[in-house]
C-alpha cells in the first residue's frame, strides 16, 4: 500500500525567469500539510552542460545530481511522501536532452516579472544578458504547453505582491489544487530545501515573511543593461497578455468582444515590417501620438481588388503635401507595403485598409516639426469589415451643435488625423442613439456628417452641399459621376437643414459605410420611412462598380 500511495504524488512545476518572486513563491507552497518542495533540480544539470560561471559552481557540481535523465526520472518524479511535489524550475535551466515526460507530466505554470525589475538586483551574483534571463526559454516552455493542449496558467509577480491571495487563490483553481491559508506566511530565515546557492541570492527572501507590496516607486533602473531590457520585455509581453489578472496603476477594463471575432489575429504594417495584432504599436514620441499630426486613407477591397487605390493615394500625397512632410514613401513603396499586408492576411475580399502616413518619430517630444529627422511612419492596417451602417433598412441621424471647421481654421481637404471636430459631432450622435451627426458650417447649412458625405432627393433632382466645409470624398465624386450616368440632373450647391428634413430621399457616401439610406433625421420620416427608388438604383449601380473596377492584389501566383 505505501509504494502505491507513492506513486499517486503528482508533480507541479513552476517555471519563471531568475529574480521572479519565484523563491517566495516556493516558500509559500512549502506551507501546505500535503506538499513537498525541491529548489531548481536542473541547475546542476544545467551548470555541466552549459559551462556557465558561478561562484558556488564546484561545490554545487560536486553536491547536485548533473546527469539529467536521473534528475527527471528518479529526483523529480520519484516517489515521495505526499500528495504534491512543488519543482521550482528557472527556465533557462531546460537544457536540450532532457526526457520528454519534463514537459508532458505534471502540472506546469508560469511565472513572469517584468525585465525592468529584475535587471535592477540581478548583477549582484552574475552579469545579466538576454540568456541568462531565460525569457526566451520561458515562452519556449509555454509554447511547448499549448502545443500539448495544456496552456499553463501565468501569473506575474507584481499580482503576487499587489493582491496574494486572489492570485494564489486562482493559481491553486487552475491547477485543480485546494487554496490553503498558510500559503500567505512564512517564517524568516534559511529553509532546509534551500538550494545551497541560497546565501548568494536568498538574501531578501530569508528576511521576508510575507509577498510584500512592491515598492511605490521603482528603483533607478541601470541603463548599462538597457539593452538586455529591449531585448526582453517583448517576450515578457508576450507572456503578459495570457495573464489570469494584472495589477497595474491603471486598472484594466474587460475584455471587449470585437465585432468582427476574425480581426482578434491579424497582422498589420508599422513602419517597414508587418506585425501581429498586438505589437502593431508607433513610438511614443511619433507624431500621430504628440499631436495627431498624420493624414490617412480608407480603402476596400473587392474581389481580389483594391477599390480606388490611385484616387486615395493622389488624396493622400496632396494631404502629406499641404501638411509639409517630407521623407515622404513612394507610390511604389506605399503599394507594396498595402499588397505585402493584405497577402500576409489573406485578405482579399470584404477587408477595409485603414492607411495612415505620420509626420514620423521625433528626437524629442514637442510640437515643431523639425524634431521630425527619422522620416515618416507608415501604417496599414487591413481588417475584415462589412459595411458598417445598415444599408438595408437605413440610418437615423441627428444634427450636432458642433460646427464643421471652416478653411479659415483647418481646411477639409487636408484628410487629417486630428479628427476632433468629427468626433465632437460623433459624441453627440452617440448620445441621441443615432448612427451618426450631421454638421452644419458657419453658416447653418449642411457640411457632411460626422463620417461620411451626404445626398439628398426632391423631385427627382439630386443634390450635395458644395466641398467647401466637408471632405471631397472619393465616394461622393464616384457617386456623383453614377448619378449622371444613370441620368438623374445633380446640383451641388448650400442645402439648409430644412430641405434635408423635407427631402424626399437622403443617403451618405464613405468607403467604410458605402451608399447608406438615411430613414430618419432629427426624428423627421425622411419620404415614406423606407429606401427610396433613386437609392437603390444608385447603390446597385455601385455595387456593380465595385465587382469591375479595381487595382488587382498581386500575390505569388501570379506569373
Amino acid at each position: 500500500m505505501a509504494d502505491a500511495k507513492q506513486e499517486e504524488i503528482e508533480i507541479i512545476h513552476s517555471w519563471s525567469a531568475p529574480r521572479s518572486l519565484s523563491t517566495s513563491l516556493m516558500y509559500s507552497f512549502s506551507q501546505r500539510d500535503d506538499i513537498e518542495v525541491l529548489d531548481e533540480p536542473l541547475y546542476g544539470t544545467f551548470l555541466r552542460a552549459t559551462g556557465a560561471e558561478r561562484p558556488y559552481r564546484e561545490e554545487l557540481l560536486s553536491k547536485m545530481e548533473c546527469d539529467g535523465n536521473k534528475v527527471v526520472n528518479d529526483i523529480i518524479y520519484g516517489p515521495g511522501k505526499k500528495k504534491y511535489r512543488y519543482c521550482k524550475h528557472i527556465a533557462k535551466q531546460r537544457v536540450p536532452g532532457l526526457p520528454n515526460d519534463l514537459l508532458q507530466r505534471g502540472k506546469h505554470f508560469i511565472l513572469i516579472q517584468n525585465p525592468l525589475n529584475i535587471l535592477s538586483s540581478f548583477e549582484k551574483v552574475v552579469p545579466p544578458s538576454f540568456l541568462e534571463l531565460g525569457l526566451g526559454e520561458l515562452v519556449s516552455i509555454y509554447s511547448e504547453l499549448c502545443a500539448q493542449g495544456k496552456p499553463p496558467p501565468v501569473i506575474d509577480a507584481a499580482d503576487l505582491q499587489e493582491n496574494p491571495e486572489d492570485t494564489l487563490r486562482g493559481l491553486c483553481q487552475d491547477l485543480d489544487i485546494p487554496f490553503q491559508d498558510a500559503m500567505l506566511r512564512w517564517e524568516a530565515g534559511p529553509k532546509p530545501f534551500d538550494g545551497m546557492w541560497a546565501p548568494w541570492w536568498y538574501k531578501s527572501v530569508h528576511n521576508s515573511t510575507y509577498f510584500a507590496p512592491r515598492r511605490k516607486y521603482p528603483r533607478p533602473f541601470p541603463f548599462s543593461f538597457y539593452d538586455v531590457l529591449e531585448q526582453s520585455l517583448p517576450f515578457y509581453n508576450l507572456l503578459k497578455r495570457n495573464v489570469r489578472q494584472t495589477s497595474s496603476l491603471l486598472k484594466p477594463l474587460p475584455v471587449p468582444d470585437l465585432p468582427v471575432p476574425e480581426n482578434a489575429k491579424l497582422l498589420a504594417w508599422v513602419g517597414d515590417e508587418i506585425l501581429p495584432r498586438e505589437s502593431a504599436k508607433v513610438s511614443v514620441f511619433d507624431s500621430v501620438v504628440q499631436g495627431g499630426d498624420a493624414v490617412w486613407e480608407g480603402l476596400r477591397v473587392y474581389n481580389g481588388k483594391i477599390f480606388k487605390l490611385e484616387e486615395h493615394l493622389d488624396r493622400m500625397f496632396d494631404s502629406a503635401k499641404a501638411l509639409a512632410f517630407i521623407n515622404v514613401p513612394t507610390r511604389d513603396e506605399i503599394k507594396e507595403a498595402i499588397f505585402r499586408t493584405l497577402n500576409a492576411n489573406g485578405m482579399f475580399d470584404n477587408t477595409h485598409i485603414r492607411l495612415t502616413l505620420t509626420r514620423g518619430k521625433k528626437v524629442t517630444s514637442g510640437m515643431s516639426p523639425a524634431f521630425n529627422r527619422y522620416g515618416c511612419t507608415l501604417i496599414v492596417l487591413a481588417e475584415w469589415k462589412p459595411p458598417v451602417y445598415d444599408n438595408e433598412s437605413g440610418i437615423e441621424l441627428v444634427t450636432a451643435t458642433t460646427r464643421r471647421n471652416s478653411p479659415n481654421n483647418l481646411d477639409s481637404k487636408i484628410h487629417h488625423n486630428n479628427l476632433l471636430n468629427n468626433i465632437l459631432a460623433k459624441v453627440e450622435g452617440n448620445n441621441a442613439n443615432a448612427d451618426d451627426a450631421i454638421m452644419l458650417d458657419k453658416d447653418g447649412y449642411v457640411s457632411e456628417t460626422n463620417a461620411t458625405n451626404i445626398f439628398l432627393v426632391k423631385k427627382g433632382r439630386v443634390l450635395t452641399p458644395h466641398a467647401d466645409y466637408c471632405l471631397p470624398g472619393i465616394t461622393r465624386a464616384t457617386v456623383m459621376e453614377l448619378v449622371e450616368k444613370e441620368n438623374f440632373i445633380l446640383v451641388e450647391r448650400r442645402i439648409s437643414l430644412s430641405e434635408f428634413h423635407s427631402a424626399d430621399e437622403v443617403w451618405t457616401t464613405g468607403t467604410m459605410g458605402e451608399l447608406s439610406p438615411v430613414v430618419k433625421i432629427d426624428g423627421r420620416v425622411i419620404g415614406d420611412g423606407k429606401v427610396g427608388p433613386v437609392t437603390r438604383r444608385l447603390q446597385n449601380s455601385y455595387k456593380k462598380l465595385t465587382e469591375d473596377a479595381g487595382v488587382p492584389i498581386p500575390t505569388n501566383s501570379e506569373k
